[in-house]
């Protein structure tokens, strides 16, 4: 049984065309510093933006997409705003402040929230309160998955195109994506995230 931690954030927003966005900005990995989007669209097309083969089979090997795109992922930081440019896709969104949730848990100590054991405790808890979102699941080729949150923040504006395309305004993460057993918040947010992921056993 082998364990792999992906420390880092994940953004989840939808559009005002339908078009759902979830961003994994993943700062300390196995598979070192990258960032993937993964993308469904109004017609349920899911596609993931993955900046190299090796994270694109990682990937593809947990989560079920309908076609994959490896291109460069820029991922940058300008105080509150956060831009990700993907190929076809840029996506400029305003991070607001700490959600509820988020300040509840800053107050977890982070060895207990990201533990796999307190992820399986706090997954009835957030099938509840936040519709299609899990904490633990089994992820693909046998996988099981725990995600473990630290801390959240709304996300208050979002100007992302297609192809050159407008995408709307920012809208809920509604309906679920569909790309594991579980879907990010349906309110468009940041998570502070480690997610645990256990081979075998």
């Amino acid at each position: 049984m082998t364990r792999s931690r992906f420390d880092g954030e994940i953004f989840g927003m939808g559009t005002a065309s339908g078009v759902r966005i979830v961003v994994g900005h993943w700062l300390a990995s196995p598979l070192g510093e990258f960032t993937d989007v993964m993308v469904e669209f109004a017609d349920g097309e899911r596609l993931l933006i993955a900046p190299s083969d090796e994270v694109r089979d990682y990937v593809t090997a947990t989560y079920t997409f309908d076609r994959t795109v490896v291109t460069p992922v820029k991922f940058s930081v300008e105080g509150s705003t956060r831009v990700v440019s993907a190929g076809d896709l840029l996506v400029r969104l305003e991070l607001g402040r700490a959600t509820l949730l988020g300040r509840m848990l800053s107050m977890v100590p982070r060895a207990v929230s990201t533990a796999p054991w307190f992820c399986a405790l706090s997954d009835p808890i957030a099938r509840v309160v936040m519709r299609g979102v899990r904490t633990r699941g089994t992820a693909g080729n046998g996988r099981r998955e725990f995600y473990g949150a630290r801390g959240q923040y709304a996300i208050e504006s979002v100007v992302a195109s297609w192809r050159g395309a407008d995408l709307g305004t920012l809208g809920p993460v509604d309906p679920p994506v569909r790309f594991g057993f579980g879907s990010a918040p349906k309110r468009p947010s940041g998570t502070m995230l480690t997610t645990t992921i256990v081979d075998g056993g």
